[in-house]
């Protein structure tokens, strides 16, 4: 079967990971005419399709907020004038940011369709904001017009979609997972790891969060769990990553004491792999006012590599449900954390329960492969 040759179609995403690499990719095997907007590309695994035409904006800056959110405007002042301009021919499949730049439907007569996998508004409940709030008001209004004016609106997973029928039918919503930067189980044996040897884990149980540490990553849970476990010393928690709240999160270890914790910086694409093998038990948190509406990339990264894990979010949340349907992870809440003690006292000197655990979460990753990249574009197309 040839490429479809009189549709064309943008991918946008200010800024472009091994997701929107999938993505474009696997548009390309459909269309002979895909392009990508954004500010920059990260590369991890999958290279992107040289069939792929790259439009660059500018980038996306981290921190700090003023000029996150400057970025965020101008980024979609740049995609409104090429969706105006080089791309009004275009059908546009919008993908994470700036965040509202989904909006930019309801100001373009382009067939538009968006992935929703973080929950606007309702992320700002993380920062104290009420739904009576003007922007909170405006957004979920604005959310209602722009949701039912998409061509396709993809989320990814049933708690998600319970999230958004407050501003659209759920018969208009497509469930499709996502899936993990690693596709198959390449954990390398801590006696041939890189990692454990520089920084010195041999026969050391390691309980790890990589991620970012911003204001709305509740990364303290890790703190606190941590105390509870001060007088193992075979137990080590690792902190990897980097944001704001770095600092504090150092002083808040100080202060208790605990030399049970380590924190280090976001590792290379190199070492990731050597990094992610480490770990014995991951850690994954949401904050639970708004678990509903997010689920962590690396939540299927640690699956990829038969890793257990401790979910801290709510019990409205998709961790909640993957942890009752896969056995591959346990999920506690902010208020059970006597509870998620007692499970890694349990797991770290229970070889068949870790063992069992880990088989499952290999069993789980592959319901989210690459291949979920494809089956997107298919129900794209589906008539």
């Amino acid at each position: 079967m040839g490429k479809i040759k009189d549709r064309k179609i943008v991918v946008v995403n200010q800024a472009s990971n091994y997701l929107t690499v999938g993505f474009c990719n696997a548009f390309a095997d459909k269309f002979e005419s895909v392009s990508l907007v954004t500010g920059s590309i990260h590369i991890q695994g999958e290279e992107l399709s040289k069939n792929v035409t790259v439009t660059y904006i500018n980038k996306w800056v981290e921190r700090p907020a003023r000029k996150k959110f400057t970025s965020y405007v101008i980024a979609c002042l740049k995609i409104y004038w090429l969706l105006l301009t080089k791309y009004r021919k275009h059908e546009v499949f919008f993908v994470s940011i700036p965040p509202m730049g989904y909006l930019l439907n309801l100001l373009v007569s382009n067939r538009f369709s968006m992935v929703v996998w973080d929950v606007y508004p309702d992320v700002f409940k993380i920062t104290g904001m009420k739904e009576t709030h003007w922007m909170y008001k405006t957004w979920a209004s604005l959310n209602k017009k722009s949701f039912n004016k998409a061509f396709r609106l993809f989320t990814i997973g049933n708690k998600m979609a319970d999230l958004l029928e407050v501003y659209v039918s759920r018969k208009k919503l497509i469930i499709q997972p996502i899936w993990s930067i690693f596709q198959a189980n390449e954990r390398v044996v801590k006696e041939e790891n890189p990692f454990i040897k520089e920084h010195n884990l041999q026969n050391k149980f390691i309980i790890q969060y990589s991620g970012n540490i911003g204001l709305t990553h509740k990364v303290e849970v890790v703190v606190e769990i941590a105390e509870l476990l001060k007088d193992n010393p075979n137990i080590v928690f690792q902190i990897i990553g980097r944001g704001p709240r770095v600092p504090a999160l150092q002083k808040m270890v100080e202060e208790k004491n605990l030399p049970n914790c380590m924190f280090l910086p976001f590792q290379s694409d190199e070492m990731f792999p050597f990094s992610l093998s480490a770990a014995d038990l991951g850690i994954v948190i949401l904050d639970e006012l708004t678990s509903k509406g997010s689920v962590p990339s690396k939540s299927y990264n640690l699956m990829s590599y038969g890793i257990p894990s401790i979910y801290i979010a709510g019990e409205d949340s998709e961790l909640h449900d993957y942890a009752q349907n896969f056995n591959a992870a346990k999920c506690f809440t902010e208020r059970e954390l006597n509870k998620a003690k007692e499970f890694i006292l349990q797991i770290s000197t229970n070889e068949q329960q870790w063992n069992e655990m880990s088989n499952n979460a290999m069993n789980t990753s592959k319901l989210f492969r690459r291949d979920n990249a494809d089956k997107f574009v298919e129900l794209y197309l589906k008539e």
